[in-house]
């Protein structure tokens, strides 16, 4: 039996969507604290030092990147999913769609630990590594990979409690994360010397902190839905499905990752050490001020799989609808304020003249498109909550894969861009891959929602 105040076909659907998606922002805008915090502090360790450690930190932004796609490979896929058969008053299927993910995220858990471990050295310097970074990304990513499992945990199993409409469970489940990680950086890369080790050491246990409460919380009465032995049993069928909605979050954080890890090699070449630090600086500071876009277009999803799962195709138009205006009224203003205020961001991670000169030109290229990302994130949430995996994916492939990763390796040689061209590819992406995806999505699904 579903209750009242956790059922999405009632009320009105800006409001059932706000109360998601606003507990959901806030949670993940703590989220990305885990690892934007290491990066403040490790960045203000004086001299040289503060910025190779940096540099080093953002070449394990790419593995890091990895390990949160297979997460959302199994929440994000299977979350979704859970929504649809809830929706439908398939209560037992429900539980079992959780179940199925969590013993995936275990088996990918352990599996990546061993890897990561194992080849950690390699994938560094391929990823864009010199001798002189090499040994704080070593530092850093040796640890961290240790509390993989924690990471999988915490973020795969967050969102079927998000699913069930109890979203500020779901905020505190990363809250307690990153109240542990701010309180614990300082104390270990400072108070106790430990560096780059340090920051690590507190994101594992932060981690820890996170996956301990989400796990004890889908364990309890409070869960609608509870997480029991029977439920981890697998089904061939029921992985199919999971994987299916979950390849487009996993293809995205995937080719996030090996483009983050050309850029890096690509801007090692062409400026050196100081452009790969930029570089970390903006990617730190596009997962922030795109967090309030994720988080209202997850909010939106387990409304709108309800709602499509329920046979209410209007009330899903109208979901739709009310995204799509909120999203693109926030991306407008943090898009001329990056525009605006770029030296602003740049000096929360680090104020280095030399930083600051390369970075606010930098900053602007990258940025001078920012809204037209948001219609990537709008179309391809809506194509998951809906269960149209290949459209998903295919958007998922198309910006990075296709438009950025190509764009990244040419442009520096035309026109005289040099370390340009690699800030250049962004742009070009977000209006192609951007206008690409809420079109089709337009032609597909909303116009035919509509005689439905």
């Amino acid at each position: 039996m579903i209750k009242s105040s956790h059922n999405f076909a009632q009320g009105s659907i800006p409001g059932n969507i706000l109360r998601l998606a606003v507990p959901m922002t806030a949670a993940q805008l703590i989220n990305i604290l885990y690892n934007i915090v290491d990066r403040m502090y490790i960045g203000h360790i004086d001299g040289q030092e503060g910025m190779l450690a940096l540099t080093g930190l953002g070449l394990c932004l790419p593995i890091i990147s990895i390990l949160m796609g297979f997460a959302n490979l199994c929440g994000m896929g299977g979350a979704p999913l859970f929504s649809i058969h809830r929706g439908k008053g398939q209560q037992k299927e429900a539980a079992m769609v959780m179940g199925n993910s969590f013993a995936l995220l275990l088996l990918f858990g352990l599996s990546l630990t061993v890897l990561g471990l194992l080849f950690r050295r390699p994938i560094l310097y391929l990823f864009g590594a010199s001798d002189q970074t090499f040994p704080y990304a070593d530092s850093y990513l040796s640890l961290y990979l240790l509390g993989t499992l924690f990471v999988m945990v915490s973020l795969g199993m967050n969102p079927f409690i998000n699913a069930q409409g109890f979203s500020g469970i779901g905020m505190l489940t990363v809250g307690l994360g990153a109240a542990v990680n701010i309180i614990l950086d300082p104390i270990f890369i400072f108070v106790l010397d430990m560096g780059v080790r340090g920051a690590a050491l507190a994101t594992v246990l932060s981690q820890g902190c996170s996956a301990v409460w989400a796990l004890s919380f889908l364990r309890s009465r409070r869960s609608d839905y509870r997480l029991e032995a029977y439920t981890l049993r697998l089904s061939l069928s029921r992985i199919k499905r999971i994987v299916g909605l979950g390849t487009s979050g996993f293809i995205m954080s995937l080719t996030n990752s090996l483009v983050q890890s050309l850029c890096n090699a690509t801007l090692q070449f062409w400026g050196g050490e100081v452009y790969v630090a930029v570089m970390t600086v903006i990617n730190s500071v596009r997962e922030v001020i795109s967090m309030p876009v994720t988080g209202i277009t997850n909010g939106a999803q387990p409304v709108l799989g309800f709602n499509y799962g329920a046979g209410e195709p209007q009330r899903v138009r109208q979901g739709i609808r009310f995204t799509f205006v909120v999203t693109m009224v926030y991306s407008v203003v943090v898009w001329l304020l990056t525009l605006l205020i770029p030296g602003v961001f740049i000096r929360i991670f680090n104020d280095s003249p030399a930083l600051l000169q390369d970075g606010v030109p930098a900053f602007r290229v990258y940025f001078a498109t920012f809204a037209f990302m948001s219609f990537q994130f709008i179309g391809q949430s809506i194509f998951v909550a809906l269960g149209r995996s290949k459209n998903a994916v295919f958007f998922s492939l198309l910006r990075k894969a296709f438009i950025v990763a190509p764009l990244t390796l040419i442009l520096p040689h035309l026109w005289g861009l040099g370390v340009y061209g690699v800030f250049l590819a962004e742009p070009i992406s977000n209006v192609l891959g951007g206008l690409a995806c809420i079109l089709t999505m337009y032609w597909t699904v909303y116009r035919p929602l509509g005689r439905a």
